[in-house]
Formats: C-alpha cells, structure tokens, sequence
C-alpha cells in the first residue's frame, strides 16, 4: 500500500529515479506548458525512459494522432473503460479532460459514473457499448458487434481505433491499481 504519509509518492513502488535525459526534461517541460502539469503516469514511467517512450508513444498515437474518431470521443472511451475498471487514477485524469473537450461539467460526471444517462448520439452509444463489452467480455466480440459499429457510421479503421483505445486503457488501468498510482491533485477541480 501507498505510504501515503511521504510527500512526492506517487505510487506504492520504491524504484530508482535516474536523472532524467535532456529529451525528457524538454517532454515534462511541454506538458507543464500545455497542461500546468506533469501527468503523475508520466512521472511514474520516468523509472525507465524507454518505457515511458513506448507508454507515450502509444499514447499520443491513440489519443491526438490522425482518427476518425473526436478527442473527446476517444477520453469517452477511456472514463468508460476506466470506470469498468474502477482505476481512481484514469477516472480522475480523463475525467477532467471529458470535462474539459466537452465544455460540461455534469457531462463528464455521467460519463465517469453511468454514462448511459448521458445525452450521447446513437454513433456514440454504439461505441461505448462495444468499448464496454471488449472491456468486460473481451471473448464475446463477434461479427455483429463490428457490424453495429459501421452500420453506426464507423469505418473499420474507426474500429481498430476504438478497439485499441478501449484496449490501452484496460493495460494503462491495470498498471494504475497495481502499482496504487494517485492522481495529480489539479485534475479533481479542472474544468468544473
């Protein structure tokens, strides 16, 4: 468990922080620029930078690369698959960005907690039902299920999107609880 008495603990792990590299410094640097933050994920991978270059790489790619699907579409799936998951840690970092791509607080907090309640198109009740049952019953996908999706109006390159965003957040989750990562504490009062 997560001493949580020890001031910069960000996880329940005891791993060496070597000096971070030049490249590193630049990438923290941009975050706490853009965001006014260092994500607490990224301090937790800087153990290993070439972890935290294939962590971010992935990332990026999933999260602001080229799609089909919105950016506030793909952090939909990643609230929904987290709050499957119950990782504190991504429910309170995507949830703040759900909150703030959507402009609407109350918005984020449907998605967080039963995102059905939400006022959500018939396009994206498809997706987050397919994110959901890859998340819950990965066995279970069949032909149907890709079918609903293009008959929603998702290409099949909006497909494997969908399905590798669901399923990064499902690894980055379970990472997050195993290692009792915390959320940097300016992410519960963003975009409220």
């Amino acid at each position: 468990m997560l001493d949580r008495s020890k001031p910069g603990r960000i996880t329940a792990l005891d791993l060496p922080q070597p000096p971070l590299s030049d490249a590193t410094k630049a990438y923290f640097a941009k975050c706490e620029e853009k965001l006014g933050l260092v994500p607490n994920v990224l301090r937790a991978y800087a153990f290993d930078e070439k972890k935290l270059r294939a962590f971010t790489d992935t990332y990026n790619d999933l999260m602001l690369g080229e799609s089909g699907l919105s950016k506030l579409e793909r952090e939909m799936i990643a609230v929904v698959v987290s709050a499957l998951n119950h990782c504190h840690y991504c429910l309170v970092a995507h949830g703040a960005a759900v909150r703030q791509l959507s402009g609407d607080p109350a918005f984020g907090e449907q998605i967080a907690t039963n995102w059905r309640v939400a006022a959500l198109s018939g396009k994206q009740v498809a997706m987050l039902e397919f994110a959901e049952k890859l998340t819950e019953q990965p066995s279970k996908i069949v032909d149907a299920d890709r079918q609903r999706l293009r008959e929603a109006g998702f290409s099949d390159r909006d497909i494997w999107d969908i399905a590798s965003t669901a399923a990064f957040f499902n690894m980055s989750n379970r990472v997050a609880a195993a290692i009792d990562m915390l959320p940097n504490p300016e992410y519960h009062a963003m975009a409220r």
